[in-house]
């Protein structure tokens, strides 16, 4: 007869609070506008449990957020974030500079770090000088993407009319290689005041406007269709 296990005997038990929800995003900086992007497929393992989720989110006219990771964190990180801005918009009748918004989203990651929110975080805009900028954080500390290193001068910029097709390649090129990204692609397109690349935007079909006037930063998004298997 099986001896009987005794009832004394440890037994460990785990619990994981977070998942991966797959997906991918990115954002790229010119002179005087922003380009940030992502698919809108959320899965888990093999299994698709919806084939929208965005993870773009504009939080201002000069400021858009894309978010990835775990997609329950996700949603409730930028509604934290946008709950902030509107408290600073109500307090000082004018929207947070996207240097400012950077410096919130590190404290706000920060102040968590002993139980994080599991996502990954870009934020691309327009600076007060009319320039393009992208940051991007981890749990401790944010970097301005193409800050030049001491003694160095900014590389060239590339022109919005590039910087499309660029974004769509990369995407269109990720669907092949990882089941865990495609279905959509949302980008968004935040341009200076008196922008030169608007010109580049005429041509693009399915082309959407978010701002409501035309006399200062402005914000597009282009939705496109990826592999959906």
């Amino acid at each position: 007869m099986p001896a009987m296990v005794s009832a004394a005997q440890p037994v460990q038990r785990s619990f994981n609070p977070y998942t991966e929800n797959g997906g991918t995003i990115l954002a790229i900086a010119g002179a005087d506008f922003s380009v940030i992007a992502g698919d809108t497929r959320q899965s888990e393992g093999y299994s698709i449990q919806t084939r929208y989720a965005p993870k773009v989110f504009r939080l201002t006219d000069k400021a858009v957020l894309a978010v990835n990771g775990f997609a329950a964190d996700g949603n409730m990180f930028v509604k934290k974030v946008r709950q902030r801005l509107e408290w600073y918009r109500h307090a000082h009748a004018k929207d947070m500079p996207i240097r400012a918004i950077a410096r919130l989203i590190q404290t706000m990651l920060y102040a968590r770090r002993f139980f994080p929110f599991y996502v990954y975080n870009i934020l691309g805009g327009i600076e007060e000088d009319g320039t393009g900028a992208v940051y991007s954080f981890d749990l401790l500390i944010y970097f301005k993407n193409q800050t030049p290193a001491p003694g160095t001068a900014f590389p060239k910029h590339l022109p919005l009319s590039t910087v499309l097709p660029l974004v769509i390649d990369s995407f269109t090129s990720a669907t092949e290689r990882h089941i865990e990204v495609g279905d959509g692609l949302e980008i968004y397109i935040v341009l200076s005041k008196g922008s030169t690349a608007l010109q580049s935007l005429q041509t693009i079909r399915g082309i959407q406007e978010l701002t409501a006037t035309n006399d200062g930063e402005r914000v597009f998004v282009i939705r496109r269709e990826l592999k959906k298997d």
